[in-house]
């Protein structure tokens, strides 16, 4: 455990004064727990588990699963192949679902009628991509659409 918690520390990028300090737990206690003197205790990962929720306890005592409990993707990231990409929640139902356009209440607004840039306001079923680009891994890129 003491190698997962020094892994830790690495990828927090924090000394282990500084993680004492955060946990609340005294410097030498840290520095026994990774020299393998010590093992810690229910004190220690009470207050490991209140400071960094994101820590997955498990990986860190048995070295199960991975270091974080949510692993953060960026759109260029690609999903762990153990783990379903969801589709992206539909937007909610408008009440009224004709749209109003700036300074003339009640004005039938078509996307050709708008100025480039302006956002339709409560019409999500009105919006249609009109172009979309796929960027590869190696560099390329591919463009549907207008």
């Amino acid at each position: 455990m003491n190698d997962r918690l020094e892994q830790f520390l690495a990828a927090e990028n924090i000394t282990q004064a500084a993680f004492a300090d955060k946990i609340n737990v005294a410097r030498a206690s840290v520095s026994h727990i990774l020299s393998g003197r010590n093992k810690p205790g229910y004190e220690f990962f009470a207050s490991l588990i209140k400071n960094y929720p994101s820590l997955n306890i498990e990986w860190l005592i048995s070295g199960k699963g991975k270091m974080y409990k949510f692993e953060e993707y960026t759109l260029f990231d690609s999903a762990p192949k153990d783990e379903p990409v969801s589709p992206a929640p539909a937007p909610p139902e408008q009440d009224n679902p004709s749209p109003q356009a700036g300074n003339n209440p009640g004005q039938q607004v078509s996307v050709e009628t708008l100025p480039a840039g302006a956002a339709l306001q409560n019409s999500p079923a009105m919006r249609h991509a009109s172009r979309i680009i796929v960027f590869y891994d190696d560099g390329t890129f591919e463009e549907f659409g207008k």
